[in-house]
């Protein structure tokens, strides 16, 4: 006799390849069935049936995850389309309670304040989106009035779509290392341009996270490449306005130790970035053991994001957005 945890994988490795109106019959069915263990198999065959006649359907959603794991507005393109509000339905439809969108900046103020109103009605979180990262020129590390002008410009302008959005935390870079400059000489202009930015957020009620990236595999040439060196400045910069990002796929390639490193910078920390190494994608495609770590920030009380900034190991298919979705839920599975 089969068990019913084989007979649920069965049904869903053939509801994937079913077409969206068998799926929707059997939606329900496995909704009930979503204990302990059913839950991570139901969530994929929950989700061809999401939308519906071109529209995209927040009906009969399944139980949110334990954290605010924040997918981006494009990852189920497959199944929701481009249009960002659909984007939205069908990410609260899975149960997912946040969403970050690095192109937020670059869109129109009337999508993005369309974006920030669907996000208010769900009651869903916006991670943060990116104000400045161009890994290609060197700007904090400078001793300038000119750089630190255009710092100051780009802030302000920060500002402006945070006031419009409602977004709190903004993303920055810290631009390349200056080879002719002793690195502590670079880090104390660091922390200056940093307290200039700081002086025009923190009034605003908008935090700037900085992101470490890798050196190793993507950003070689990088000022700022570890969760240490980050948490150093952030401490010196002392401002609420000024905390880290955790790329966590960024700092296993770097320096690992992912657990130690948050717990020691911990109060520095606002944001939380994922992907898997090697690859970048969801996870449980690589070494990093994200059911503990979710455990861990799950036991710290983190309420805030965690932007799901990686690709997709089966690359545009819906049973490739179905199996993200079943990643999380496999994750999401630790004990409380």
């Amino acid at each position: 006799k089969k068990s019913s945890s084989c007979c649920c994988s069965q049904s869903v490795g053939r509801q994937l390849n079913d077409n969206i109106s068998n799926m929707n019959n059997s939606r329900r069915d496995f909704i009930k069935k979503a204990t302990t263990g059913a839950a991570i198999l139901a969530a994929p065959a929950i989700l061809g049936s999401a939308k519906a006649s071109g529209q995209v359907r927040a009906a009969d959603a399944v139980a949110p995850f334990k954290l605010k794991y924040a997918p981006s507005l494009g990852m189920f393109r497959q199944h929701a389309g481009q249009d960002p509000i659909d984007n939205i339905k069908f990410i609260h439809d899975q149960g997912f309670r946040a969403v970050f969108d690095n192109s937020l900046m670059r869109r129109e103020p009337a999508v993005q304040e369309k974006i920030m109103n669907e996000l208010n009605r769900l009651g869903m979180d916006f991670g943060p989106y990116v104000l400045r990262a161009d890994s290609g020129k060197q700007d904090f590390v400078l001793n300038s009035q000119e750089v630190r002008d255009m710092l100051i410009a780009q802030m302000k302008e920060g500002v402006e779509v945070s006031k419009r959005t409602g977004a709190k935390q903004a993303l920055i870079v810290l631009g390349r290392y200056d080879m002719r400059l002793h690195m502590d000489y670079q880090t104390a202009n660091a922390i200056d341009n940093l307290r200039y930015c700081v002086d025009i957020m923190e009034p605003a009620g908008v935090t700037l996270v900085l992101e470490p990236l890798n050196h190793h595999t993507n950003h070689p040439g990088l000022f700022l490449k570890g969760i240490p060196q980050a948490y150093a400045i952030c401490r010196a910069v002392n401002s609420p306005a000024c905390k880290i990002v955790n790329d966590l796929y960024h700092q296993q390639v770097s320096e690992g130790n992912l657990i130690p490193n948050l717990e020691m910078a911990w109060s520095e920390i606002a944001a939380i970035h994922l992907g898997d190494n090697p690859g970048r994608n969801e996870p449980t495609t690589g070494e990093i053991n994200y059911k503990n770590i979710f455990k861990f920030l799950y036991n710290k009380k983190y309420d805030g994001t965690l932007c799901m900034e990686h690709g997709i190991s089966q690359r545009g298919t819906k049973e490739g957005e179905a199996r993200v979705i079943q990643a999380y839920r496999e994750c999401d599975s630790f004990e409380v």
